[in-house]
C-alpha cells in the first residue's frame, strides 16, 4: 500500500513538472467577474459577425473583442447548447429552443421554434446539442432528435428508448444510442453503424475522420478504429495518459490535431499522429481542470468553456510563453542556449534545462542570488554575477572569481585569446587564462565608475554611464592602466542611453536620437536611423541581441522591435512584433533579449519569459470597426439607445451621448486599441486607448459626425465607422426666435434710426441755430470792433480836433496879450495922433468876430452839441455867457480866458459870478466843474 502511494507521488510530482515546464501558446482566461453571469459555460460558437457566443447557466453571452453582454434565457433556465447559421444563433436549453437575431438598435431578440413547430416536447427535455445541416436544424435532447426545416418549420424527430450521447458529424450525424450502439441519421431516420460492445457499455465523446480513417473517441477508453474488420483501438502514445483520463468533449482541429477536454486535467493537444502537444490545465494557464465545451474559431484558435470560466487559446500567434508559475526562477536578467541547452540568469540564481524536454529548469549549485550577465567565451559560459564572475562546465560552477564583485558582462580584448575584459560595479577588470583556467589579473586603474556598457572600436575603448555619460578610453597595451579618459560632449546621456556596436560601427543611443561616430571621431546624430523611432512615445535602451551580432532591438510603445542594417541600401530594416503592455512591463533599463535558435528569441520577463519565432508568420486579419450601440439621454434622465444606422437630430437639452465599439480580435498579447474623432467640435483625433467606449457630455448644438477606428498591434482596421446626429439649438436659439430676435432687432434699429435722424436732427438744428448765434456774436463782435476802431477813430479825430481847439484858442490868447501888450505900450507913450488909429486897430483885432465863429466851430466839431445842450438847460444864457461856458470847458484859468474875452481877468472873476447865478448854481459847487460835467 505504501509503494502504490509512493508511485502515486511520483506520478503526480512528475505530470505536474510536466505540466508547469511547458511553453504554451498565448491563453487568456475569463472568469465571471468579467463576463458577469453564471460559472458554468457548455457551448461556444461564432458569428459572421466574427463575435464569439457561449451558451451559460445564466443565458446567452456575447464577445465582440471589447465587452461581453449577457442575454437571459428566454425561460430564465440553463442554455446547453449553440449554433450559428448566417445571422442567427440557435440555442437550446430546458424545453425550449429557437434562435436570436440582432435588431436595428444592436441587440439581440429571441424567437422560440420549439413553441411554434406542431410536435410536442417531452417533459424535462434539455437540449444539449444543435447541428445545422443542409438547411436543416438538428436538436437533441437526452431524449429525443428534433430535425427543423429552417424554412418552414416542418419537423422530423427520432426517437430513443434509451439516453442519447451527443450528436457528431463525421461526413454524417452520427449519435449513440447507450446500450445498443452507434447510429447515423440518414434521409432523417436512424441507422445503426455498429452495436460493438464496447460502443454500447461506454460513452461515445466524438467521431472523427482522419484521412481515411474513422476514428470513436470514448469517455475513458480512449480512440478506437472503426472499419469493415470492426472495432479496434488506436493505438498510440498519448494512450497512456489518455486512458487515465476522463474525457467530456473534444475537437478535430483544422490541422488535423487533436483538442481533448478533459473532466479534471484541463485540456490536451494532441498531433494527428497521436503525440501530445501540450497539456494545459489550472496549475500552468487555465482557470478550471474542467473543459465542457471545445471550439475553434475562424482564426483557428480555441475557445474553451469551462466549469468555471472560459478561456481563449491563441494557437496560431508566433509567440509562446514560459510561466513560472511555482516563482522558482524569478526575473529573467540573462538567457543563453548552448549546444541545446537554456540557460536562465535571474534574480534568484542561473538556471538551465534541455531544449526540446518538458523537465523543469534546475539551478545550478553556487549560483543563487542576482545573475546580470551570460556569456558563451573560449568554450565556457561565464556568468557575471552579484558575487562576481562564474564560470559553468557541465551544468557545474568550476570556477568563482570574486576579487571584483558585480560583474555586469564580458567582452575579448581585441587581438588576444587569453584575456576578457568584465564590466564591474568598480569599473574594469581583466580576466586571465592561466593553463587553460580563467584567473583574475588586474583592475584597470584610472576609470572607476560602473561599467555596465562598454564597447571596442577605434583602438579605444568606450564606456557609458547613464547617468554621467560617454567616456573614450586610451588603455595601455597591457591593459593595466587608463592612459587618456575624456568625457565626450554634445550628446544627451541619462537613463536609456547606451553605447553599442551596429554593423562594426559604434553607435551611441539615448532619447534624442542614434549618434554615430565618423572618421573624425565625432558623434553626429544619424537623422535616418533616429527618423525610424519618431513615431512611438516610449522607447526603451536599445541593445544587442545576445547571441546575434547583427542584431539590436529596443522597446518601442506596445513592439519589440528588431533592427537590423539593410541589404541594399543604407536604411536601417524594422521588424516589429506587437506585445501588450503586461509583457512590456519588465525592470526598467535591464529588458533582454537573446537569439537561442535560428528563427527563435527569447525575451526575459518578470515571471517567466516569452518566445518569439519569427518564422511563423502572424495571422493576416482584416478588422472590421462596429458601433454596437449608440445612447443619448438627458441629465438624470433615463437612456434611449438608437439605431446606428439612422442619424438622429436630437433636443438641447439631449446632449450627453455614449458611444460603445469594437472590433473582433481576441488575445491578451496583443491589445485592441482604439482612436476617435468628433468632426463638429475638433478635426484632431485622440490617442489610442483600450477602451472600447467614450462619452460625451454637454455637447453644444451643431451637428456631428464620430468617427472611431482600431487597431490590433500595428494593424488598424480596414475601415473607420462613423455617426452623423445633430443637436437641436436650444428655444431661445430656435429659428423661430433667431427670426423674431432679428425681427426685434430690425424694429430696435428702425426706432433706434428714428430716434437718431431726430436726435441728430435737433442737434443739427440747435448746431445750425449755435452756429448763427455764433455768426451773429462774431458778426456783432466785428461791428464792436469796427465801431470801437471808428469811435478810436472818432477818439483820434476829437483829439485832433482838440489839439487843433487848443492850439487855435492858445494861438488867440497870444495873439490877443500880444495885441494887449502892443496896445499897452501905445497907451504908456506920450499921445499923438497917429496911435489911435493903431489902438483901434488893435481893440478891432481882439473883438474880431470871425474868430470866434472859427473857434466855435473848432469847439463844436469838438465837444458836439455842448453849447446846444447848455443853452437847452440855461435859456437865459447870452451869446458872451456861452462863450465863457465854452471856455470853462476846455478847462481855462480866468487869466487865460480874460484875453479872449478882451477883458481884465477881474472882470472874467465877475463874469463867472454871473454865470453861477444865471445857473443857479449853489456857492459850494465848482462852476468847471459843473460845465465839465455836462
Amino acid at each position: 500500500m505504501l509503494a502504490y502511494r509512493n508511485v502515486l507521488v511520483f506520478l503526480f510530482f512528475t505530470v505536474f513538472n510536466l505540466v508547469i515546464s511547458q511553453e504554451l501558446p498565448p491563453i487568456q482566461n475569463f472568469t465571471t467577474e468579467d463576463y458577469v453571469a453564471e460559472n458554468q459555460n457548455w457551448s461556444i460558437s461564432q458569428g459572421d459577425d466574427q463575435y464569439i457566443y457561449v451558451a451559460n447557466n445564466l443565458g446567452l453571452l456575447e464577445y465582440n473583442g471589447a465587452k461581453w453582454q449577457l442575454y437571459e434565457s428566454p425561460n430564465k433556465t440553463v442554455l446547453r447548447s449553440i449554433e450559428t447559421v448566417g445571422n442567427r444563433i440557435y440555442t437550446g436549453g430546458y424545453m425550449e429552443f429557437g434562435y436570436w437575431e440582432r435588431n436595428n438598435l444592436g441587440s439581440l431578440e429571441y424567437t422560440s421554434l420549439s413553441q411554434k413547430i406542431d410536435v410536442s416536447l417531452v417533459e424535462d427535455e434539455q437540449f444539449w446539442n444543435i447541428i445545422a445541416l443542409d438547411g436543416w436544424i438538428l436538436f437533441q435532447s437526452l431524449n429525443r432528435i428534433y430535425i427543423v426545416n429552417s424554412s418552414d418549420l416542418s419537423v422530423k424527430t427520432i426517437d430513443s428508448e434509451t439516453e442519447l450521447s451527443k450528436m457528431i458529424i463525421a461526413d454524417d450525424v452520427y449519435f449513440q444510442k447507450k446500450g445498443i450502439g452507434l447510429f447515423r441519421i440518414v434521409n432523417g431516420k436512424a441507422e445503426i453503424v455498429s452495436d460493438d460492445s464496447i460502443l454500447k457499455s461506454n460513452t461515445i465523446v466524438n467521431a472523427f475522420r482522419l484521412d481515411d480513417i474513422f476514428l470513436i473517441q470514448t469517455q475513458e477508453r480512449g480512440f478506437f478504429i472503426l472499419n469493415a474488420e470492426g472495432l479496434q483501438p488506436w493505438d498510440i502514445p498519448a494512450n497512456e495518459v489518455l486512458l487515465k483520463t476522463s474525457v467530456f468533449s473534444s475537437l478535430k482541429l483544422k490541422n488535423d490535431s487533436f483538442a481533448i477536454g478533459t473532466i479534471s486535467e484541463g485540456i490536451i493537444l494532441m498531433t494527428p499522429e497521436g503525440e501530445i502537444s501540450y497539456t494545459i490545465n489550472q496549475v500552468n494557464g487555465l482557470i478550471n481542470n474542467t473543459v465542457l465545451s471545445i471550439y475553434q474559431d475562424k482564426n483557428q484558435n480555441i475557445w474553451l468553456g469551462l466549469d468555471n470560466g472560459i478561456s481563449f487559446i491563441d494557437l496560431t500567434s508566433p509567440y509562446h510563453i514560459y510561466k513560472d508559475v511555482s516563482g522558482k526562477l524569478g526575473t529573467v536578467y540573462a538567457s543563453l542556449a548552448i549546444n541545446g541547452t537554456l540557460y536562465l540568469g535571474t534574480n534568484q540564481g542561473l538556471f538551465y534545462r534541455k531544449r526540446n524536454s518538458l523537465d523543469e529548469f534546475k539551478m545550478i549549485n553556487g549560483t543563487n542570488g542576482q545573475v546580470w550577465a551570460l556569456s558563451y567565451i573560449d568554450g565556457k559560459l561565464f556568468c557575471g554575477h552579484n558575487k562576481g564572475t562564474m564560470v559553468i562546465e557541465n551544468y557545474n560552477v568550476t570556477t568563482t572569481i570574486s576579487d571584483a564583485i558585480g560583474t555586469w558582462g564580458f567582452k575579448r580584448i581585441p587581438n588576444t585569446s587569453h584575456l576578457i575584459l568584465q564590466g564591474n560595479f568598480n569599473g574594469l577588470n581583466v580576466l586571465e587564462k592561466n593553463n587553460g583556467t580563467w584567473t583574475y589579473r588586474n583592475k584597470i586603474e584610472g576609470i572607476d565608475i560602473s561599467s555596465r556598457f562598454f564597447e571596442f572600436a577605434n583602438n579605444k575603448l568606450y564606456v557609458n554611464h547613464e547617468l554621467k555619460g560617454l567616456y573614450e578610453l586610451k588603455i595601455d597595451s597591457n591593459y593595466q592602466y587608463v592612459e587618456d579618459i575624456a568625457r565626450i560632449d554634445g550628446i544627451y546621456n541619462g537613463v536609456g542611453s547606451n553605447a553599442l556596436k551596429y554593423n562594426g560601427e559604434l553607435i551611441y543611443v539615448s532619447s534624442e536620437g542614434v549618434f554615430k561616430q565618423y572618421e573624425n571621431k565625432k558623434f553626429k546624430i544619424d537623422t535616418m536611423f533616429s527618423a525610424l523611432f519618431k513615431p512611438f512615445k516610449r522607447l526603451t535602451t536599445m541593445m544587442n541581441v545576445n547571441g546575434e551580432d547583427n542584431l539590436v532591438w529596443r522597446y518601442a510603445d506596445n513592439n519589440i522591435a528588431f533592427i537590423s542594417y539593410g541589404d541594399m541600401s543604407e536604411k536601417p530594416n524594422i521588424e516589429l512584433f506587437p506585445v501588450s503592455s503586461s509583457i512590456t512591463n519588465v525592470v526598467s533599463g535591464f529588458e533582454n533579449v537573446t537569439k537561442i535558435d535560428s528563427d527563435e528569441y527569447l525575451v526575459g520577463g518578470y515571471n517567466g519569459y516569452l518566445l518569439i519565432n519569427d518564422k511563423i508568420p502572424a495571422p493576416k486579419k482584416e478588422f472590421d470597426m462596429v458601433i454596437n450601440s449608440i445612447e443619448a439621454h438627458e441629465i438624470d434622465q433615463p437612456k434611449d439607445r438608437l439605431d446606428p444606422a439612422i442619424e438622429e437630430t436630437f433636443s438641447n437639452k439631449k446632449n450627453n451621448i455614449s458611444f460603445d465599439y469594437s472590433f473582433a480580435n481576441y488575445g491578451e498579447i496583443i491589445e485592441n486599441q482604439y482612436q476617435y474623432q468628433l468632426l463638429g467640435l475638433s478635426d484632431n483625433w485622440s490617442d489610442w486607448s483600450a477602451n472600447p467606449s467614450h462619452k460625451f457630455e454637454n455637447l453644444p448644438f451643431g451637428t456631428y459626425t464620430f468617427n472611431v477606428r482600431g487597431k490590433a498591434g500595428n494593424t488598424v482596421t480596414k475601415n473607420i465607422a462613423s455617426y452623423t446626429f445633430t443637436i437641436k439649438r436650444p428655444l431661445l436659439l430656435s429659428n423661430l426666435a433667431i427670426a423674431l430676435y432679428i425681427l426685434s432687432v430690425v424694429i430696435i434699429l428702425l426706432i433706434i434710426h428714428y430716434y437718431y435722424r431726430k436726435y441728430y436732427r435737433n442737434q443739427q438744428q440747435k448746431v445750425i441755430e449755435k452756429s448763427k448765434r455764433e455768426l451773429e456774436v462774431r458778426e456783432l463782435e466785428n461791428a464792436q470792433k469796427l465801431m470801437a476802431l471808428r469811435n478810436e477813430q472818432l477818439q483820434q479825430d476829437i483829439d485832433n480836433k482838440n489839439r487843433e481847439l487848443a492850439i487855435s484858442t492858445m494861438s488867440l490868447i497870444k495873439k490877443n496879450e500880444f495885441l494887449n501888450s502892443i496896445k499897452d505900450e501905445l497907451k504908456n507913450t506920450e499921445p499923438t495922433k497917429g496911435l489911435n488909429p493903431v489902438i483901434k486897430i488893435i481893440d478891432k483885432n481882439l473883438n474880431n468876430t470871425d474868430d470866434w465863429k472859427f473857434f466855435e466851430e473848432a469847439f463844436n466839431n469838438a465837444d458836439k452839441d455842448f453849447l446846444k445842450k447848455v443853452k437847452a438847460k440855461h435859456s437865459t444864457l447870452t451869446p458872451n455867457d456861452l462863450k465863457l461856458c465854452a471856455y470853462l470847458r476846455l478847462n481855462l484859468s480866468s487869466k487865460e480866458i480874460a484875453p479872449l474875452l478882451n477883458i481884465s481877468p477881474k472882470s472874467v472873476e465877475v463874469k463867472r459870478y454871473r454865470l453861477r447865478k444865471k445857473m443857479n448854481l449853489p456857492h459850494e459847487s465848482s462852476l468847471t466843474n459843473y460845465i465839465l460835467e455836462i
